[in-house]
């Protein structure tokens, strides 16, 4: 008998740790998850674009008269490996990136490795100017950030009649592509991972 109330006593014992180890793991994936969200913030009406004012090249989309578009002003947590989706974009004068890069009012050829970042990972300018690395397609290739990929605002004039970006947007140059050996009819729509 004495036997057996030790066994209850430490299986009583491994099951107050079980309880304490599975409430520690419950509690970090809670905090890691809730760390790694980033809601909507609100929404915009689509406006009609005015004839010609929405660029199309690279397949942009352009504003559907009283469609409701999703915003947001964060984006998800940036890690060593942080998920995104590479869109397409042409930085050059007349391209469907609409005006000049927001970091320094000026336009840049396609032939040079530049993103847009969406809003929240665009920090309000403070990664203009750096490099990212951006993996996708089994190769990398390093990226100047020079714009910002507006996930606040679109369906307007200085959005080129284009809906708000979505919050996980690394929008490159085709250098950015055709480094990262993407064939082109591919081009416009891949899942990748960047870091600082």
């Amino acid at each position: 008998m004495h036997n057996c109330n030790r066994e209850h006593k430490l299986k009583e014992r491994m099951n107050r740790f079980l309880v304490i180890v599975l409430f520690i793991v419950f509690t970090e994936t809670s905090i890691q998850i809730s760390a790694q969200t980033c809601k909507p913030s609100g929404s915009i009406r689509g406006r009609k674009p005015p004839p010609g004012e929405c660029n199309t090249e690279n397949d942009s989309e352009c504003c559907v008269q009283g469609k409701f578009y999703t915003t947001y002003t964060c984006s998800p947590a940036v890690t060593s490996a942080t998920k995104a989706k590479l869109t397409i974009n042409s930085f050059q004068k007349g391209g469907d990136g609409g005006g000049p890069s927001e970091c320094h009012n000026q336009y840049h050829s396609n032939d040079t490795p530049v993103v847009a970042l969406s809003t929240g990972w665009y920090k309000g300018g403070s990664r203009c100017h750096k490099f990212i690395t951006i993996n996708g397609n089994g190769r990398s290739v390093k990226a100047m950030v020079v714009d910002e990929c507006d996930s606040t605002r679109g369906c307007d004039a200085d959005h080129d009649y284009q809906p708000p970006c979505p919050n996980n947007i690394v929008d490159g140059s085709k250098a950015v592509w055709k480094a990262l050996g993407v064939s082109k009819d591919n081009w416009g729509d891949l899942n990748v991972t960047w870091s600082e």
